[in-house]
């Protein structure tokens, strides 16, 4: 089942399609049209077993609206934080030592390394964003990267999740872009501008079978192949990285893990496209400005 956020923060389920969406909000327990507040969002992924069903059947009976008629949303509301996991494709490693070099004038071994760090929750957008590139980072010279990512969502939260455990916490997986400033600044504060964390076009509810691996993630530049690799190639598994997560820190219903830049990283500048695709979840398409 694929779950969207639109227009006043409804609710809706994918036809199966993905062209248009079912509203389902009424069988909902709760619901507040305010984002900031965003509780029903993270009861939902928290009691998801328990709802799913009243759900599905919803979908199943309500009047479709093609997507063409609605605003689609970020696909997760106002998490309590927004985790991601860094150095997790061994190509990207390689790769970031000619990026350092010439963004930086020198390399940061620590930075190979695989670990969490932390992104601001309000740089979250939706997926057609636009990314806003921050006129003083352009002023001062820096690149500003792309960096196309498996993005998952969390369900029952947890501490000490035991690896073995890990995907009984995930509520499900969405397409997503951790947009980077490359400059000598604190990891987090060079991913956190606003803009800097477009997530969608919606959730795909973690299924058996379906558990993010596997996955291919392709993403173009005004039609240039960037990015396509498979989630296979990452160095710690989406139930490595959760367990690993929530050994430094609770990680509570709603809350976002971006999984780690494959290859390709680049820059990209005002007037550009960036259409980024995760087989069996969907395609997000994002603006610059």
């Amino acid at each position: 089942m694929k779950l969207a956020l639109f227009d006043e923060y409804r609710l809706g389920v994918l036809t199966p399609d993905d062209d248009a969406v079912v509203d389902v909000t009424d069988v909902l327990p709760q619901h507040d049209a305010d984002p900031l507040t965003a509780g029903w969002w993270r009861a939902m992924c928290r009691d998801w077993s328990s709802l799913a069903g009243a759900i599905a059947e919803a979908a199943a009976t309500g009047t479709a609206v093609p997507l063409s008629e609605v605003v689609l949303r970020a696909a997760a509301l106002n998490p309590s934080k927004v985790i991601a996991a860094a150095s997790n494709y061994h190509a990207h490693v390689a790769e970031m030592h000619g990026v350092q070099e010439r963004t930086l004038g020198t390399t940061h071994e620590w930075m190979f390394e695989f670990d969490v760090f932390l992104k601001a929750p309000s740089s979250i957008t939706g997926p057609d964003g636009p990314v806003i590139l921050p006129a003083e980072v352009l002023e001062a010279g820096h690149e500003i990267h792309h960096e196309s990512e498996l993005a998952v969502i969390i369900g029952t939260g947890g501490k000490d999740i035991p690896v073995g455990q890990a995907l009984e916490h995930v509520f499900g997986f969405a397409v997503g872009l951790d947009i980077t400033v490359r400059s000598p600044a604190d990891r987090s504060r060079r991913k956190s501008y606003d803009s800097f964390s477009p997530i969608g076009p919606w959730v795909r509810v973690r299924e058996p079978g379906f558990d993010g691996s596997g996955l291919g993630i392709r993403l173009t530049v005004d039609g240039e192949v960037r990015q396509d690799v498979d989630t296979s190639d990452l160095i710690m598994s989406v139930p490595e990285i959760v367990s690993y997560a929530s050994r430094v820190m609770t990680l509570n219903p709603g809350d976002v893990i971006f999984t780690g830049a494959p290859p390709g990283v680049g820059p990209i500048a005002a007037g550009e496209t960036l259409v980024t695709t995760i087989s069996g979840i969907g395609t997000m398409t994002t603006g610059v400005v």
